[in-house]
């Protein structure tokens, strides 16, 4: 057996933001991928995913039980294919923030749900509603709370809009410039986040005061602008907008970005060269640029590994 492919997926804007009601931007990034396979030789790699499919599975045995209209799936196909070595097979770095669980939830979706939304129905913004919490339940077994974005972007293949937690839709992106010098890259902290703590602080600090007041005249303000810039394909404006973002968070977001980088953050505010910002919940893995002028990016970040995913 071999499954369907399911991409990675990069959200472009919204983190933490979408939490409280910031429009998000998320687009397939179809350089990783996963696939459901079956391994009769059991490697330590595919048994180590194998183990991890068979808690899965029980935690969706509790889902159905729990929340019968929200979701069934064909458990006992699913524990006979987990009993004969089902794994996930996929290039997705874990830890990275590009969705590796997502894509994971997406495949398993896919596969054994019954009554399952297809991609070629018309996917209403109802139909989409309900993917994406069905998608939130499944994956909270991974990060504690889920949004459900990354499978649902995974799930689809398609980018999201999200305008707020209740209303999403499919949207079209700009078409990139293929030897255009602007660009959104990939910067490589090379050390793994995980998801969990740093949402942990995040919620801690929206306690306080001054906190919520920033992320909600500051952070949110400039995330909306840069999604509205992206879409309308305003270069100029997005610029200006994801250097303000950049800023913000530097000030406000510090745990979630490795120690080691703050300086490389700052001098990029500080010579334009390029704008970094956090890349799902950061703490590691990768961070996202943007950069009018990829050469001089490059240049300015040295030895680290630069991934471009879009062109301006």
């Amino acid at each position: 057996m071999r499954g369907p492919l399911f991409y990675s997926k990069i959200l472009l804007f919204g983190e933490y933001g979408i939490i409280k009601d910031s429009k998000g931007l998320s687009i397939p990034y179809n350089f990783y991928n996963g696939a459901l396979k079956i391994d009769t030789h059991r490697t330590v790699t595919t048994t180590k995913s194998n183990q991890n499919l068979k808690r899965f599975t029980q935690h969706l045995e509790q889902l159905q039980k729990e929340q019968p209209s929200l979701v069934s799936f064909r458990l006992e196909t699913l524990q006979e294919d987990v009993a004969d070595g089902l794994y996930f097979d996929s290039s997705i770095p874990q830890g990275y923030g590009v969705g590796s669980s997502g894509a994971l939830v997406a495949a398993i979706y896919d596969q054994y749900a019954t009554n399952k939304i297809t991609v070629l129905e018309n996917l209403t913004r109802e139909k989409l509603l309900e993917l994406k919490t069905i998608f939130a339940a499944m994956e909270s077994f991974f990060h504690g709370k889920s949004s459900g974005l990354d499978p649902l972007n995974s799930y689809l293949s398609l980018p999201i809009l999200i305008n707020s937690t209740t209303d999403i839709e499919s949207a079209n992106i700009p078409s990139q410039t293929v030897d255009g010098k602007g660009a959104v890259f990939l910067l490589d902290s090379g050390i793994t986040g995980e998801t969990a703590p740093m949402v942990n602080i995040f919620m801690e600090n929206m306690k306080q005061e001054g906190f919520r007041a920033m992320l909600k005249n500051q952070f949110i303000k400039h995330t909306d602008d840069c999604v509205n810039d992206f879409l309308k394909g305003d270069v100029k404006s997005l610029f200006g907008n994801v250097k303000q973002l950049s800023k913000v968070v530097f000030e406000n977001f510090k745990p979630m970005i490795p120690k080691e980088f703050h300086k490389l953050w700052k001098k990029g505010i500080e010579t334009n060269a390029y704008y970094l910002k956090l890349c799902g919940s950061g703490g590691g893995g990768y961070m996202l640029g943007f950069t009018e002028d990829i050469d001089k990016a490059r240049a300015e970040l040295g030895d680290h590994k630069l991934e471009v995913v879009y062109n301006f």
